[in-house]
């Protein structure tokens, strides 16, 4: 009755439709095997039974009928294999076209999602973003900037120098064009110890004159000759 009121079923309720069908027919089947078997197993007690009172006449007839029965049991057997193929089959279908509804809405969902995406609008956030970004760091190495400079005491670049200069000073060295022109500080540093007088000595056998040398060398030649 429903193609007389123009309802159209769809492919999901034809399948199931007919996967019913196709389970109520095996149904049927399984009950006419039972009957056919157990109609096999009364021929079979009529036959002996005929066979003791020795009716062999009869005996032929029920055996061909117990040949028809059994006949008749592997036909419906081979009957329920192919519906239930059948079955698979539209089992399988079936999966398909559930499968096939949903990469539909999928499909639908991805295309309303293209639809809602505004390209330009999603490239102006990602500039601004970056923009924002950029300014956010520069404005994060200002304040460390200004945080190392409040937290530095000024003058102790100064200060260490004209240290280390005064120090060169008092060992005699002379200092680099590099030092040269760094402030001088009041004072002398004093080396304690026996440094200090290591220090003198060094400074003094430095300075000595080539005279100086050749009389120690004299003085030296007149001890060993003695």
């Amino acid at each position: 009755m429903e193609w007389l009121f123009g309802k159209k079923m769809s492919p999901d309720e034809m399948l199931r439709k007919n996967q019913r069908a196709l389970n109520k027919a095996m149904r049927d089947l399984d009950r006419e095997r039972m009957k056919m078997e157990q109609q096999e197993k009364k021929v079979i007690a009529d036959i002996k039974k005929l066979a003791k009172d020795n009716q062999m006449d009869a005996v032929k007839i029920m055996a061909k009928d117990l040949v028809r029965t059994r006949r008749q049991v592997r036909k419906f057997m081979l009957m329920k294999a192919n519906i239930q193929a059948v079955s698979l089959k539209i089992q399988t279908l079936k999966s398909q076209n559930t499968m096939a509804q949903a990469m539909k809405g999928v499909s639908k969902a991805m295309m309303n999602m293209n639809k809602q995406m505004n390209m330009p609008q999603i490239q102006q956030i990602l500039h601004e973003f970056e923009k924002q970004s950029e300014i956010m760091d520069m404005k994060e190495e200002m304040i460390n900037d200004v945080i190392d400079d409040a937290m530095e005491e000024e003058g102790d670049d100064e200060e260490s120098d004209a240290v280390v200069s005064q120090v060169l000073d008092e060992l005699g060295l002379q200092l680099t064009d590099t030092l040269s022109g760094l402030p001088q500080t009041s004072g002398s540093l004093s080396v304690s110890g026996v440094k200090q007088p290591q220090a003198a000595a060094v400074a003094a056998g430095g300075g000595g004159s080539p005279d100086a040398d050749d009389e120690l060398q004299k003085r030296l030649d007149n001890l060993r000759r003695e």
